[in-house]
């Protein structure tokens, strides 16, 4: 991708269902989170091949434009360089069922994507067709096909925002939030442009806002004290649909002053302890998934004109929970 990597960058995506696919009129795609497999041989995990097949089956069966990769792309220290053999290792020959030939990924980087290089990820949108990663921060406007109806998904880079955090550093239930911005000018301006973008997306039937770190989760890490402050009421005062995420290492699904939180983060490894489940706000929680026997998840969204239909799907193809928001009232 050859595109500025200026901080108002916005691209166009009009995507056209493909056949077989999800029929006229609706756009899908497949949300995964945390499932960059490991960084010896054999650069995967089980439950990470068994996720990559269940994504192409699902594809092909309910419809798959593109995948949303939330983050944590390649465990445990990201990538050295555009060259590395993790991307092939760990991505390329891992995503390789029929129904995911030629489909794109939009990718956002995770903790342990920061913790290599960052701009190698970006760089290696230049050398695989199906990887694109044009910015730290990116949106995208989706049209809805054989309709006037359009959606818009917005990218974020919560570690940018919020600053590093480590998955595996601290015993359980713990794992300290993030510690601020390592850059706290580069996370303002972040920032601006997130409501530069909420603000000309008042016309859009959906919209969605992703990031690696959650902003609600009863899990390990619990939720991030910097989007709750920062993030949480800018998704309320557009009434912004859904916000996805990862980084805690199961499948869950909350809803909280209008807005829905999509947790999936079940790609790579399968954690069910639940200890913040009283850091979320009463009755937020609607579904939990995240049984060490699991073959692992993932959620599936099908935007159509009179609603988005969630859908979290067990690796073996067991649908474990379906929610159907609402359009936006504009």
């Amino acid at each position: 991708l050859s595109l500025p990597l200026s901080l108002s960058l916005s691209l166009s995506l009009s995507l056209v269902a493909p056949a077989g696919g999800a029929p006229g009129g609706a756009l899908s795609f497949l949300a995964l989170g945390d499932w960059g497999g490991l960084p010896e041989p054999p650069f995967v995990t089980p439950r990470q091949v068994a996720t990559a097949a269940a994504m192409g089956r699902a594809a092909a069966e309910l419809g798959g434009d593109f995948v949303l990769a939330l983050g944590d792309n390649f465990y445990y220290e990201g990538v050295k360089d555009e060259w590395d053999p993790r991307f092939q290792d760990t991505f390329e020959r891992v995503f390789v069922s029929p129904g995911l030939r030629g489909v794109p990924w939009f990718v956002m980087a995770g903790n342990h994507d920061h913790a290599g290089n960052v701009t190698a990820q970006l760089r290696y949108s230049r050398h695989s067709p199906r990887w694109r990663f044009p910015h730290p921060y990116y949106s995208l406007r989706l049209h809805l096909p054989g309709s006037n109806v359009s959606a818009r998904l917005l990218v974020l880079d919560s570690v940018l925002l919020c600053g590093h955090s480590d998955d595996f550093g601290s015993g359980p239930g713990s794992g300290p939030g993030p510690a601020g911005p390592r850059d706290a000018a580069a996370a303002a301006a972040h920032l601006g442009w997130l409501r530069a973008q909420l603000e000309a997306a008042a016309g859009d039937a959906f919209v969605l806002v992703a990031g690696h770190y959650p902003v609600w989760s009863v899990a390990k890490h619990g939720p991030t004290a910097c989007l709750v402050r920062l993030l949480r009421p800018l998704l309320r005062r557009h009434r912004v649909s859904a916000y996805l995420c990862g980084h805690d290492h199961n499948l869950q699904y909350l809803e909280e002053g209008g807005v829905s939180y999509v947790l999936s983060g079940a790609g790579n490894f399968m954690e069910e302890s639940r200890p913040h489940e009283r850091s979320v706000p009463p009755g937020a929680l609607r579904f939990f998934f995240g049984s060490p026997e699991s073959p692992g998840g993932f959620a599936h969204v099908r935007l159509e004109p009179h609603g988005a239909t969630v859908t979290f799907l067990e690796s073996t193809g067991r649908v474990l929970h379906r929610v159907t928001l609402p359009p936006r009232r504009l």
